[in-house]
């Protein structure tokens, strides 16, 4: 049902460098031919919902959404713990270190973090390591 969200940067350069590392913990990459110097698709393969973040086309501050939240899902809990590493690593925000949500320990495993632009996501799997 979901075919790309996009996230606000006032940065594009910082932004793509920082997404081009977090993403690619978790198998994606820049979707050929989208990307410019004010907005970059990311993919994990065809028919997968893309990611996109780039300067607001009506030229006004990026700014991120108070209750936004974008998440993505990992084939592992070990993709989920590179990934949030790698967003602190970069210059993100912890915003909850990975972990398993609920009762049930081979349940809802998640991560979330903040992006150097204040966007808020999750990374997250459900079902055992």
């Amino acid at each position: 049902m979901i075919g790309y969200a996009m996230l606000g940067t006032n940065d594009h350069v910082r932004a793509k460098t920082f997404y081009d590392a977090v993403l690619g913990q978790l198998g994606a990459s820049v979707m050929a031919g989208y990307s410019s110097d004010k907005r970059t698709f990311y993919t994990a393969g065809a028919g997968t919902p893309m990611l996109a973040v780039g300067v607001p086309h009506d030229g006004k501050p990026a700014t991120f959404g108070n209750g936004t939240m974008i998440s993505l899902a990992a084939k592992t809990r070990a993709a989920i713990d590179a990934c949030h590493a790698k967003a602190l690593e970069l210059g993100g925000s912890d915003e909850g270190a990975p972990g398993v949500r609920g009762p049930n320990p081979d349940g809802f495993y998640a991560a979330y973090f903040r992006d150097p632009d204040g966007n808020k996501l999750c990374v997250f799997r459900i079902g055992p390591a």
